[in-house]
């Protein structure tokens, strides 16, 4: 349950991170332009919340449905949603942080490797 939980508080940061941007992409040379790397990091971690939110709402569903249990993919799928837009944001502004970014892609990759191990 912790996982739809957290894919449903997901969508709701998407929405808001999607909100609070949204008030300034009008304007052409805001954080530097369209394809500056601040602004395309803004809009990566925008869409990761929803991104990651789907695959935790996947995860949490198909573990009920199915009676999968599921702990530690479960774990490693909110470390990738919980690390992914802070990744992202930390990188807009601080461009050495993008050297972490093996952590939010290294958990969700291991958290659906464990899981579709657990379902076969």
């Amino acid at each position: 349950m912790i996982n739809i939980t957290a894919a449903w508080i997901g969508f709701l940061l998407g929405a808001i991170s999607g909100a609070i941007p949204g008030l300034f992409f009008h304007k052409p040379d805001w954080l530097g332009g369209y394809t500056s790397w601040p602004r395309r990091l803004i809009r990566l971690g925008h869409v990761s919340f929803f991104g990651i939110g789907f695959l935790n709402l996947g995860l949490g569903l198909t573990a009920n449905v199915l009676g999968v249990e599921s702990s530690m993919a479960s774990i490693l799928m909110l470390v990738g949603a919980v690390t992914m837009p802070t990744v992202c944001y930390a990188s807009a502004f601080r461009p050495a942080f993008r050297h972490l970014f093996f952590i939010p892609a290294g958990s969700v990759l291991v958290s659906i490797i464990l899981f579709i191990e657990r379902m076969v």
